[in-house]
């Protein structure tokens, strides 16, 4: 999946529909040799402004090449669209498959599944940086106990809200989910050109957090061997307060039952939306719209006043495919292009979130704007189920399907979230 942080309100779905792409099968095999000379392919993802990312990454293939003599590093940055194709032809082609690829991190179990990455465990262990990789970001790159690459940068999602509207009004940042609720309930009936929240009933990563918060979760399970919760007494109550969000007091569902995340961040970017779930990666497009200079960001509040709603930890990792014939370079290049000091020059030069919690701390320390997600994800994140049938789930748009009907009234939280839950059972089922 390509989630750049620039093209981040398709953050984690685009990743998914990659990963639902991506081959069942695949003849590719780990290869017998381990040549420590000749040329190295990389593929990495093609960004929407690549000239920074470009410098970037030729600093850490100039310093490569000199350590390496005799080597040399072919890099080509793939477009967004064709990455399922690419990356499905490379697993079936191990003859012309690069050594190294840049992935989103919800495709890991497939990608594991299917056969295409090395298990690069006793590396990943015995690299020093390693042990202040955050605990969300490692598990991304995990897989039934084994590792399959690194984590190379980190995106979440917080509150950004209007500054002058809540002056306006005298409003201040909500604390509490229900505070959050009633906020977004009060600005709507004193702006009623205004949503309060922005919602989307496609916003499948904007509503998780209301699950998370109120003790839900997705599925429960692990080793490949997963049971959707979406159904549960504690998953249901979040439902509930994510659903409340759609009406006439606030988001009517007639407009906000189909929007996703690019919709809901547009709305507030356009001066249309008093408050809206956004991630790190969208302050670009929320600083090209009407709002700059009026807007604030806070995490998005918990269940508790004080607390912070745990939020979907996104982003791309780096990883060896199995076919590599020069698997030690590899993996050398892979945790240089990875390491603390290029996760700190791609977050100066693209915005980039590292997945080091030191080097992460610096960053918010200099930029003001990152310390919301900062705390979001100090404060503990979550992660889809670790299965390839995650893909088939989010392609299916199961959860957006749950959402949409609920706020259309064609069924209840209960009857709605029990048909979810089959059709996950289902998709976990089917993958043996």
């Amino acid at each position: 999946m390509k989630l750049s942080v620039r093209l981040a309100a398709l953050l984690a779905p685009a990743a998914l529909l990659a990963a639902a792409c991506a081959p069942q099968t695949s003849d590719n095999s780990a290869s017998d040799k381990d040549e420590k000379t000749g040329t190295l392919r990389i593929w990495l993802f093609q960004e929407v402004s690549n000239q920074p990312k470009e410098e970037v990454v030729d600093a850490v293939l100039a310093d490569f090449e000199k350590a390496h003599e005799g080597t040399e590093v072919s890099v080509e940055y793939i477009p967004v669209e064709t990455r399922a194709q690419r990356i499905k032809a490379a697993f079936n082609d191990p003859g012309s498959a690069p050594d190294l690829i840049e992935y989103g991190n919800t495709d890991t179990a497939g990608y594991v599944k299917d056969g295409g990455l090395a298990d690069i465990t006793a590396d990943f262990t015995g690299w020093d940086e390693a042990k202040d990789t955050d605990p969300t970001a490692r598990q991304s790159v995990t897989v039934d106990g084994k590792v399959y690459g690194v984590p190379y940068f980190v995106g979440v999602r917080a509150l950004y809200y209007r500054t002058d509207v809540f002056d306006e009004l005298g409003l201040e940042p909500p604390k509490s989910q229900a505070e959050l609720i009633s906020t977004a309930k009060k600005i709507r009936a004193e702006r009623p050109d205004l949503y309060g929240l922005a919602v989307g009933g496609a916003y499948t990563y904007g509503a998780m957090p209301f699950i998370w918060a109120n003790g839900g979760e997705l599925a429960t399970g692990g080793g490949g061997s997963y049971a959707s919760a979406i159904d549960s007494a504690a998953a249901q109550k979040g439902i509930k307060a994510y659903t409340s969000l759609f009406g006439d007091d606030n988001c009517p569902a007639a407009k906000c039952a189909g929007m996703g995340g690019n919709d809901t961040v547009t709305a507030f970017a356009s001066g249309k939306a008093g408050m809206a779930i956004g991630g790190d990666f969208s302050h670009q497009a929320v600083e090209a719209g009407k709002v700059k200079g009026k807007y604030a960001v806070v995490p998005l509040p918990g269940v508790k006043s004080g607390s912070i709603a745990p939020a979907f930890a996104g982003g791309n990792n780096l990883g060896v495919l199995k076919s590599t014939s020069h698997r030690t370079l590899a993996v050398d290049l892979m945790k240089r292009l990875a390491s603390k000091e290029t996760q700190g020059q791609l977050f100066q030069e693209m915005g980039f979130l590292p997945t080091f919690t030191d080097v992460r701390q610096d960053a918010a320390a200099r930029d003001p704007f990152v310390e919301p997600f900062v705390e979001t994800l100090a404060a503990g994140t979550e992660f889809v189920p670790a299965s390839p049938a995650w893909a088939q789930i989010d392609a299916s748009l199961v959860l957006p399907t749950m959402f949409q009907e609920i706020v259309s009234g064609k069924k209840d939280v209960a009857a709605a979230s029990k048909d979810a839950a089959k059709k996950m059972n289902d998709a976990f089922g089917s993958m043996g």
